[in-house]
């Protein structure tokens, strides 16, 4: 692929392939790079083997990674009423990732999730190349927390944390936004990506972030990877029994996260009256005092490949997603690739993905009932092969790898475009 301006693209994020966030932002490298564009990728924590990838190296490197998450949350522990959701304030005083961001001398900045310590707030504003800024959470425009929920006080200035359980203004919510005001104050040649168009408009509408450029780019998935391989093959190489209609729920720390939903799925399955169902759970190993769901469950443990989740996926009749809040599913986008249609709550960003009826099902936000109703409502469907074609079909035309990939590509071009023509205007004046 040939494009008129040679690139040098940096992307920024905590780790390179464990996580959600991750996992997107690597499946954007490696596309990048298939679309011969000179990307590289950084990270606090290196696990894979990929060349293209730069890790802390130095051993005090290496120890100050894993020192610097601990250190992150001391500020947090002084609240003993907080949520078990992450809060991160970004006040770490030996960050120093600007300076290797700017010896690397890239040509955009791409950040995607920058935190577990990685960067201090204050740091952002030193990095001298343009910004692109994927948002796969809401910690970007708020005081600190990562999911809402209800909470709109991101509209104003944050203080009085439910996520912190605060009643004071001037608490540490209020602390960290002012420092975000202050730093983001500074950036100028920035330009905010929402993942899904729930997290465009809601930074649209934050304090912090509605006068910079923002606009709606999706993450992109490889469906030659991705691809529904036959659904008897598939539950023979997992051994999970070829003549029952099997439920796949699964996330990293699938039954641990509040937000993941497993006790609200946990309610919807017990409401089931089909027969002949067996339940599948990834991302997580069988918890203690697990609940009986009056059908016979697999706990699969953490996959971690493709390949697995691929097999994984086509082996299931049904993908249940019951999160509380979600920005863009890599689950659901997943599942649907394989051809394995996906019942959510209807929330965050899930409608990007699913159309209702269509691929999948849209519960009503937090209802138990039409979650249950909505698996039924899959697996029982009298055109179930029509669902599975659709889900497939939904990828292949907004997401699939070497389309978006254009697109992003589009973006990186008009930003040094723009950056180009303000420089020749400055010169010429």
């Amino acid at each position: 692929m040939e494009k008129s301006i040679s690139m040098k693209i940096l992307i920024v994020n905590a780790e390179d392939i464990r996580g959600g966030a991750a996992r997107a932002a690597y499946r954007l490298h490696k596309a990048l790079i298939e679309a011969n564009i000179d990307s590289k990728m950084l990270v606090q924590r290196k696990t894979s083997d990929d060349f293209t990838i730069i890790g802390f190296q130095t051993k005090m490197e290496k120890i100050l990674a894993i020192i610097r998450p601990i250190i992150n949350q001391i500020p947090v522990l002084f609240y003993k009423s907080r949520t078990k959701t992450l809060f991160s304030p970004a006040k770490i005083p030996f960050s120093n990732i600007a300076n290797k961001i700017n010896k690397i001398n890239p040509d955009i900045v791409h950040l995607h999730w920058i935190n577990a310590g990685m960067i201090n707030i204050e740091e952002v504003a030193k990095i001298k190349a343009p910004i692109v800024w994927s948002l796969h959470d809401n910690w970007a425009f708020t005081g600190g927390c990562h999911i809402m929920w209800e909470c709109e006080r991101y509209k104003e200035q944050c203080g009085s944390c439910p996520r912190l359980g605060s009643s004071k203004e001037n608490d540490l919510s209020r602390k960290v936004f002012q420092r975000k005001q202050k730093t983001f104050s500074y950036i100028n040649n920035i330009t905010i990506l929402g993942l899904s168009r729930w997290i465009e408009r809601c930074a649209k509408e934050s304090t912090l972030l509605k006068n910079k450029k923002i606009i709606n780019l999706p993450n992109l998935i490889d469906t030659n990877i991705y691809k529904p391989i036959e659904k008897k093959i598939a539950r023979e190489i997992l051994s999970l029994p070829i003549d029952k209609k099997l439920i796949l729920f699964g996330a990293v720390n699938a039954t641990g996260d509040i937000n993941k939903g497993f006790n609200e799925l946990t309610e919807a399955i017990k409401k089931l009256q089909s027969k002949d169902i067996e339940f599948i759970v990834f991302g997580s190993s069988e918890p203690n005092n697990a609940p009986d769901f009056k059908y016979n469950t697999h706990y699969i443990g953490h996959l971690n490949d493709d390949i697995s989740l691929k097999v994984l996926y086509s082996a299931c009749d049904v993908m249940i997603v019951p999160s509380l809040q979600e920005n863009l599913s890599n689950a659901i986008m997943e599942s649907l690739s394989c051809s394995t249609p996906v019942v959510a709550f209807d929330v965050g960003g899930n409608r990007d993905l699913i159309e209702h009826q269509k691929n999948g099902y849209l519960a009503k936000a937090f209802d138990t009932n039409d979650l249950a109703y909505g698996i039924e409502w899959i697996i029982n469907h009298p055109s179930y092969n029509k669902l599975c074609l659709n889900t497939r079909e939904t990828i292949l035309k907004n997401f699939e790898s070497s389309i978006v990939v254009n697109r992003y590509i589009n973006v990186y071009e008009k930003i040094l475009n723009d950056n180009k023509i303000n420089k020749d205007i400055n010169y010429e004046s």
